[in-house]
Parts: C-alpha cells; sequence; structure tokens
C-alpha cells in the first residue's frame, strides 16, 4: 500500500511541476484562443490573461478583427488537404502485394469508421489557434459476432488532444521521439473513471477552461461584450493522469501509470507496440501549425498578428474619437458664463437657446481641423502588414476576383499562397501518415481474432472483407496526390482538357478507347457518365478477376476484347502476374485470337 501511495504522490509532484514549466506557453494559448474571438484587449500578465479597461469614459475601444478571417481562410484552405494513404508493398512478392492493397482497404474502412473529416477538421482548428495539437490512438476491447457466432474483438480508437491536455518532459525537445516521457491530463466524470477503469472515486472542483461573455469594449456612452477564454469550476469531477515513460534500461518495454485522486488506476508497460523496429512508443501523434527550432511546441500564425491587431485597433479608434470631436464639437465656455451642468446633461441639442453671463464672452466650438492623412496612410500600412505577415493574400480573404488579366497572373498569384500555406500542408500529411502506420500496427498487435470491415468500392456497393493480424505484413505509407491545395476539381479538369488536345490520351490513329475514355471522366470527377461506361467498367473488373484466378478464367463471347487484353497486358508487365505469366500471356494470345475472328466475320 505504501508503495502505490508513494508512486500517485511522485507522479502528482511531476504533474506540478511539468504544469508551471509549461504555464508560459498555455498563456500564449490562451491569448491567441481570445483574439480570435475579438477579446482583444487582454493581456498576460504574472497572474494570467488580465483585460484592460477603458481610461476615459469617451474613450473608442472597439474591436476591428482582422485575424479571425485570416485564420478562416487558412483552414478553409487546409480543409482541402484530404490525404488518401496508398500502402506500398514489402516486397514484389505476390503475397506482399496482395497484403498492402488489404492494408489500404483497412485505413479506408478505419478512417470512415472513426470519421477522420471531422477529427481532421477538429485537430487542424487547434493547431490554427495555438501551434500544436496531438492524435491519440487506441485500442477499445469489445465483443461481435461473425455469421452468427460470438468471438472477442476490439476496435482501434482515435482521439484529438488539444495542447492543454499534453505535458512533456522536456519543453525543448524537438519531438515526440526526443521525450522519455509525457503525461497526459484529461478530466473525467465520476461515472467514466467508474465505467472504464472499475474504481469509485470522489468527484471534486476543478477549474477547466470554458467560454465567457466580458465586457471590455465600447465607445462614447456604450459598451459591448465579447467572448473570452477564462477558467470556471467544474464539480463532480476528478483529473486523470496518465504518464507514458519511454523504454530504457530500467523498463525495457516502457511504463504506463494512471493515477485518479488518491488511487493508482493502472501500472504496467507500455501497452502499444508502435515503432518500427517492434519497439513500444508514445501513442500521440503530434501536429504543428508551424515549426519552431528548439521547442516542442508550435506556432500559430495569430502569435505575429496580435502586434499587428493592436496597432490596428489604436488607429482605427483614435480615427473614430477624432470624427466624434468634429461631429459632437468640444465647447470652449468662459468660467461662470453659462450653466456648466446644463451643458453636460444636454449638450448642445438642436434649437437648444444656451444663456450666457451679459458681458462674458461668448460660447464657441474649438476648431479641431479635419482628420490628419496620417490615419489613412497608417491604416493601409498596417492591411498590408496583415497580408505580408500571415501570407494570406487580399485576393484569398475577400474571395474577390483579382485586377489581373491573365489566366497565367491569375495561377500565380495562387502558387504564391500556396508557398505559404506548404509548411503546414506538410504538417497535416505527415502527421496523418504516421497515425496511418500506427493504425496498422494497432490492427497486427490486437486484431488476433478475424475482423470485418466495409467499405465502399468503385461502382459505389458496399464491399465486405474479414482480415486478422497475421495478413498484414506491410504498413509503408505513401500519398496519392503532392499538392492537395492545387489538385482541385477545376485544376483537374484543365490539366485533362489539355492532355486531351494535346493527343497524349489518345491512339496513333486519333481515336481514344473506351478504357481512357472512362479514366478521363474519373479523372475530371465525373465518374460513370454514361451507362456503356459502366460496361467499360464492369469489363475491366471482369479481367483483373481473371488476372487472379487465370486458371478458372472463360473466354464468353459478349467479352470486349480490348479491355481484357489492356488489363491482362498491365498485370504482366507489373510483375504481378510472375508465376501464372505464361497462363495470362496464353490467356492474351487467346482474346487476340477471338478478336481477330470477330473482325473477320464483321467483314464478311
Amino acid at each position: 500500500m505504501q508503495f502505490r501511495e508513494e508512486i500517485v504522490d511522485e507522479i502528482k509532484r511531476d504533474f506540478e511541476a511539468r504544469r508551471q514549466n509549461r504555464r508560459p506557453y498555455e498563456l500564449s494559448w490562451q491569448l491567441n484562443m481570445n483574439f480570435n474571438m475579438g477579446n482583444q484587449y487582454c493581456s498576460i500578465s504574472p497572474r494570467g490573461i488580465e483585460q484592460e479597461d477603458k481610461f476615459f469614459f469617451w474613450q473608442e475601444k472597439q474591436v476591428y478583427n482582422h485575424i479571425t478571417p485570416v485564420v478562416e481562410t487558412r483552414l478553409s484552405r487546409l480543409a482541402k488537404v484530404r490525404p488518401k494513404p496508398h500502402v506500398r508493398p514489402f516486397s514484389a512478392d505476390e503475397k506482399d502485394v496482395q497484403s498492402a492493397k488489404l492494408a489500404e482497404k483497412i485505413l479506408n474502412y478505419t478512417f470512415d469508421k472513426v470519421e477522420m473529416d471531422s477529427l481532421m477538421s477538429l485537430a487542424t482548428g487547434w493547431s490554427e489557434v495555438c501551434g500544436t495539437v496531438f492524435y491519440k490512438v487506441g485500442w477499445q476491447n469489445g465483443k461481435g459476432q461473425i455469421k452468427g457466432k460470438p468471438y472477442k474483438t476490439g476496435e482501434v480508437t482515435v482521439t484529438v488532444c488539444p495542447p492543454f491536455e499534453i505535458y512533456p518532459d522536456s519543453n525543448v525537445a524537438q519531438s515526440l521521439d526526443d521525450c522519455n516521457s509525457l503525461i497526459h491530463a484529461r478530466v473525467y466524470s465520476c461515472a467514466d473513471v467508474k465505467k472504464i477503469w472499475g474504481v469509485d472515486v470522489k468527484g471534486e472542483e476543478i477549474a477547466v477552461f470554458s467560454i465567457d461573455n466580458t465586457t471590455g469594449i465600447g465607445g462614447l456612452g456604450y459598451n459591448s461584450t465579447v467572448p473570452s477564454v477564462t477558467h470556471q469550476k467544474k464539480s463532480d469531477v476528478v483529473l486523470v493522469l496518465e504518464r507514458y515513460t519511454c523504454p530504457n534500461a530500467t523498463d525495457k518495454q516502457g511504463k504506463l501509470e494512471i493515477v485518479c485522486g488518491e488511487h493508482l488506476l493502472y501500472s504496467g508497460e507500455m501497452p502499444f507496440i508502435l515503432g518500427d523496429d517492434g519497439q513500444r512508443k508514445l501513442p500521440f501523434i503530434r501536429q504543428q501549425a508551424q515549426n519552431q527550432t528548439g521547442c516542442f511546441w508550435g506556432a500559430s500564425v495569430i502569435e505575429r498578428l496580435i502586434p499587428i491587431q493592436r496597432a490596428y485597433n489604436a488607429v482605427k479608434n483614435r480615427k473614430h474619437e477624432f470624427i466624434n470631436r468634429l461631429t459632437m464639437g468640444v465647447l470652449e465656455v468662459e468660467d461662470g458664463s453659462v450653466d456648466i451642468e446644463n451643458l453636460e446633461d444636454e449638450g448642445l441639442s438642436p434649437g437648444k437657446i444656451l444663456v450666457y453671463r451679459q458681458g462674458a464672452n461668448r460660447p464657441q466650438l474649438m476648431t479641431s481641423g479635419s482628420i490628419p492623412t496620417d490615419f489613412a496612410y497608417e491604416e493601409r500600412s498596417l492591411l498590408e502588414e496583415f497580408r505580408v505577415v500571415s501570407g494570406v493574400s487580399e485576393f484569398a480573404t475577400t474571395s474577390q476576383t483579382a485586377s489581373a488579366s491573365s489566366g497565367v497572373a491569375l495561377q500565380l498569384m495562387l502558387d504564391q499562397d500556396d508557398v505559404r500555406m506548404q509548411m503546414s500542408i506538410e504538417n497535416v500529411k505527415m502527421a496523418i501518415k504516421l497515425l496511418a502506420k500506427y493504425l496498422l500496427r494497432l490492427y497486427k498487435q490486437f486484431a488476433t481474432s478475424p475482423k470485418l470491415g466495409k467499405i465502399a468500392n468503385d461502382e459505389g456497393k458496399v464491399e465486405e472483407f474479414y482480415f486478422k493480424s497475421n495478413d498484414l505484413s506491410s504498413d509503408d505509407i505513401v500519398f496519392d496526390t503532392e499538392n492537395d491545395l492545387t489538385n482541385s476539381i477545376t485544376s483537374r479538369r484543365n490539366m485533362v482538357s489539355e492532355l486531351v488536345k494535346m493527343g497524349i490520351l489518345t491512339d496513333d490513329d486519333g481515336k481514344m478507347t473506351k478504357s481512357a475514355k472512362a479514366k478521363v471522366l474519373q479523372m475530371m470527377g465525373f465518374g460513370n457518365w454514361e451507362d456503356s461506361l459502366d460496361l467499360t467498367k464492369l469489363h475491366a473488373k471482369k479481367a483483373q478477376k481473371e488476372n487472379f484466378d487465370i486458371d478458372h478464367a472463360e473466354l464468353l463471347s459478349v467479352d470486349d476484347h480490348d479491355i481484357h487484353v489492356a488489363e491482362h497486358t498491365r498485370y504482366v508487365i507489373s510483375g504481378e502476374a510472375k508465376r501464372d505469366r505464361d497462363k495470362v500471356l496464353a490467356h492474351i494470345e487467346q482474346h487476340k485470337l477471338l478478336q481477330q475472328y470477330k473482325v473477320t466475320n464483321e467483314q464478311i
């Protein structure tokens, strides 16, 4: 018992030390979130995030938020980055080729099951605002059945962890691989702890982040509220600390310790084999908006925009204060010549009779002049600085057609925006690539019983397949597309149209085969445009099935021999045929003979 208490106390002390070391980064994330939501009159102090009050009742303190449009534009463009993993076979052996194809099906099935698109949108939102986000993978045990028979099985889990939940042992580690240990701190309800770990714990009040309204902006005679990130007490909850320790000389398999309150919920080896060489690793994947050299945490574009936003708000507000003086006026009166209290209450309303003491100087408005041109110049300069620092052009943020008349010029403008986004794109792709590897390795480790997967095939029909850990031999992931931003439907259609005009997709006689037509329409995003192309795909599918069972391949009079010959030839040239190569070549000759016979009869 004493040993368990010592472990709990040691983990709590470790967590508190890491929380203090990480506090400056946490305050920066809170400030970014506040500025993104419009609460832009706040700053970091030793006590945390503090609001800035008005100095005078007449002071203009409005927010002219240009940060949120920049973030929204970046998120909209990153939403196009949906990399499709492609699994390369471990070797050219037929078994490895089939294993790679199965692994690709498993990834498609898993991505659909965990709703990967939604998870990526959530994760990218956190990384763009705070600079860093994490995916956490795991395995959830369960039960199921195959053909009515019960069997034990489980499923992978993927969750998005905001940076507020992650506590590394070093804030200057360059990557997760450089960390010796990591603590994942998350708030659970008492019921969830009972359900997951089977332990009754006593709930307590814990300060958590929440969104609240703060009175912080306004102008002369009015105030407004803006949402802000604040701490709020949440009752009947508990804080669960999961400390992961990487394998070392003492713990060859690593260590996982889970603490909740005074309870040690779990203590044992790290459960997941995720390393390239069968080593146990941290079940987390880090995604950054921008890399920071020598720092574990990534950088957000908001951090660079905050000083510009402060200056822009100041210029706009001082400009409006000047306009207030021009429109409302500043009255100059001699002491004792008028009723000051009446002027303060009513002002100079239209039709007002202003009575002043006989013999005194008549009240008059002070001359304020006109608005200095420096205000307009500084405002334009700051707007330009927004575009330079953020890397998001006005063409992208305003969604207006550029003044350039040349299509080449328009494409150059788009390419320039893509260059500034390329690092963020690569970070997203690298995170998903590593996530895909981890998912396959989890299935290889835990899917010892057959599992049922379902995906939509090329014809839009549901295809069922069974798999288990022994069927997986490769987890080498690549991506089909290189630039996801420029790979839009419009650009793809233009590219295919140019290829058709250049004659690259046609034969020597200038004609395009049926399979080529089907592929062109598919690349242009039209799918199966005509019923005849549906028939073309069916012929191709039949030929592909014959490739894998050439001994039982049957030639039919209704076969489209051109399509069959093309598919069988591809199978031989790609090297997939191997020991069935001679049989496939003989089958190709039979198709050619039947095709020649068919043409001869038509001529007769």
